[in-house]
């Protein structure tokens, strides 16, 4: 079996969206994708609120700490997905990266209301990285073991 393919998650505050898909992707596609998530401008922590969602699914987050993205600006990665769009204009490429593109999401911490409104945001963004991404970057891995 060949190795893991590694994939890196960008945003700009490694604090939610970015976090969320990293533990998706080690969660959901372990055997086939190593995941890695970096901020251009990380935050201080990751929102408490995508720990509290993810953990609905089984997936703990609690340790994850926003990583500034030159922490990898090194390592090579088959994929890097930016997930908001200030990820998107601040790393229009990425060095030794097989493909760099973007799949953006809105930005959850910024949704107004009570705390079950900020949580259906939460939700409603670790469900579509879930949704879209997830089965991406199946397609992709089966891509590579049929040589397509």
């Amino acid at each position: 079996m060949s190795s893991k393919r590694r994939v890196l998650f960008l945003c700009t505050g490694n604090s939610v969206r970015s976090q969320m898909a990293e533990g998706l992707v080690n969660h959901f596609l372990g055997q086939q994708w190593q995941a890695f998530s970096a901020g251009t401008r990380p935050a201080e922590r990751v929102h408490p609120l995508a720990v509290q969602v993810m953990a609905e699914l089984g997936i703990d987050i609690s340790s994850a700490r926003p990583k500034p993205a030159a922490l990898f600006a090194h390592a090579s990665f088959d994929l890097v997905i930016t997930v908001c769009a200030g990820a998107a204009e601040d790393c229009p490429f990425w060095p030794g990266a097989g493909r760099v593109m973007h799949m953006g999401f809105a930005d959850p911490s910024l949704e107004p209301g009570n705390l079950e409104e900020q949580l259906a945001a939460f939700r409603r963004v670790r469900d579509g990285i879930r949704t879209r991404i997830l089965p991406f970057l199946e397609r992709e891995a089966a891509n590579v073991t049929t040589g397509l």
